[in-house]
């Protein structure tokens, strides 16, 4: 069914809201609905039962998706505010990431961490409520109020300033269960996406791993000139298994160096700069280099050729190749290659599923784990002679180009559909269509 506007708008006197229909009210949230009605007490029993949830367990389109069960003596001292069926929380911490979700049907016991408001509806439907506080001008005016750059907040009082339309209660519901159906469709196939892109990821580490322990599948290795079947031997290290029998186990070590360089910030001149969030995670790719950012801090200085690798988590498996001079932060490691070893081949050893698996089980710290030279140069990886090394690095640049080719494809239609459902939200919520005749509600008295 194709919507249409409304047959009568007036101005709203909100700039980002526009016109809006002529018979829907709008006021600040605060005169709807109340923020943060109940705690828990610091006395509450050592003992009492909760199902607890953080700001990583909220997603912008599926809503809660993880909870933790603890108790208050285990929980942290962030879990504090009591949510209830109909409540609506929306994220006062990292506010971009857009963590707002109703809550539906949950435990009696369900409790959020102090970076959420918990929205509680009081003059409005509480399904229509939880769109509203979705809609992308709201979460814009609550990214907007935040302050503070590596992690912005908002006071949950300036939530309540920030102005919404409250339709007639009939038309409320007929929203509600309009983009319950809509949004949910859409929901559903953003799932069957994000399946496809985990497995084309999957393939793309198995890949890479078998490669650089195995060497390449027979009909390469026959076209390369190689053994397409080598005897395997016992490599002597768990993680790595058995690998071809004239490869070599080394240490990390002995083929790289440390070539890990500071500089303060006022040696930077005009280098091209790379932090940690522009190097991606597990593929090998540096998405782009700054050439106007000015650390406050030391970098390091790296040279064309080197390998930089996150020290920070590594789990994320943080690495890439550089073709030109520049810096980086002091959280990457600047790996420079000795004689015998091929750049590419190490990156893609360094990326493995399993040498991630070994970093992040030599890391130190609970809350931010890291890694260090030290710990990387005592560790272990195959290494065939040099030419196999460019085979098998030729094969994977080959292989994993395809398979990013489709990941980017799916990928592109994941933030497709996740920005439609995102336009549908806002449109249908601020007014600009009329769902009223999609969901069999005529709204005859209602239309003014």
């Amino acid at each position: 069914m194709n919507l249409r506007p409304y047959p009568k708008y007036k101005s709203s006197g909100v700039e980002s809201l526009g016109d809006v229909p002529a018979h829907w009210e709008v006021k600040r949230l605060k005169y709807w609905a109340s923020i943060n009605d109940d705690s828990l007490p610091e006395t509450t029993d050592f003992d009492f039962k909760m199902s607890y949830v953080d700001i990583g367990s909220v997603d912008a389109v599926y809503g809660i998706r993880d909870i933790t069960e603890l108790t208050f003596d285990e929980a942290p001292s962030r879990a504090r505010r009591i949510a209830r069926d109909g409540d609506s929380i929306v994220s006062t911490v990292r506010t971009y990431l857009g963590a707002i979700a109703p809550v539906l049907d949950r435990s009696e016991n369900l409790i959020v961490s102090t970076g959420f408001a918990v929205v509680r509806p009081r003059q409005v439907d509480s399904a229509y409520l939880s769109y509203a506080v979705r809609e992308r001008r709201f979460v814009e005016s609550i990214v907007s109020r935040s302050v503070g750059v590596s992690y912005p907040a908002v006071n949950a009082w300036e939530i309540g300033t920030i102005r919404v339309l409250r339709p007639p209660p009939l038309e409320q519901r007929a929203i509600a269960d309009y983009l319950d159906r809509k949004a949910g469709s859409v929901a559903a196939s953003l799932e069957k996406y994000e399946s496809l892109l985990e497995r084309l990821r999957e393939k793309r580490g198995a890949l890479i791993a078998r490669a650089v322990t195995r060497g390449l599948p027979p009909k390469e290795a026959r076209a390369a000139g190689l053994d397409p079947a080598p005897l395997l031997r016992a490599s002597g290290v768990e993680w790595l298994g058995d690998i071809p029998g004239h490869w070599e186990v080394k240490r990390i070590g002995s083929v790289v160096r440390n070539a890990e360089r500071k500089v303060e910030p006022d040696e930077r001149a005009s280098d091209p700069y790379i932090g940690m969030e522009q190097v991606e995670s597990r593929t090998g790719r540096l998405l782009d280099s700054d050439t106007d950012f000015t650390p406050s801090g030391t970098s390091n200085r790296f040279l064309a050729g080197d390998v930089l690798y996150g020290k920070l988590r590594p789990y994320l498996a943080k690495a890439c190749r550089v073709d030109f001079d520049g810096l980086c932060s002091s959280e990457l490691m600047t790996l420079r290659v000795k004689r015998g070893m091929d750049r590419r081949f190490l990156l893609f050893n360094l990326i493995s599923g399993s040498f991630t698996e070994l970093m992040d089980a030599c890391s130190y710290g609970t809350k931010m784990p890291r890694t260090s030279w030290e710990i990387m140069k005592a560790c272990v990886i195959a290494v065939p002679g040099m030419g196999e090394q460019r085979a098998i690095s030729d094969y994977l640049d080959r292989e994993t180009a395809k398979l990013d080719g489709l990941i980017g494809k799916v990928e592109t239609a994941i933030e497709r559909l996740r920005e439609y459902r995102s336009a549908l939200i806002t449109a249908v919520v601020t007014g600009k269509v009329d769902v009223r005749g999609a969901t069999g509600e005529t709204g005859r008295a209602e239309a003014g």
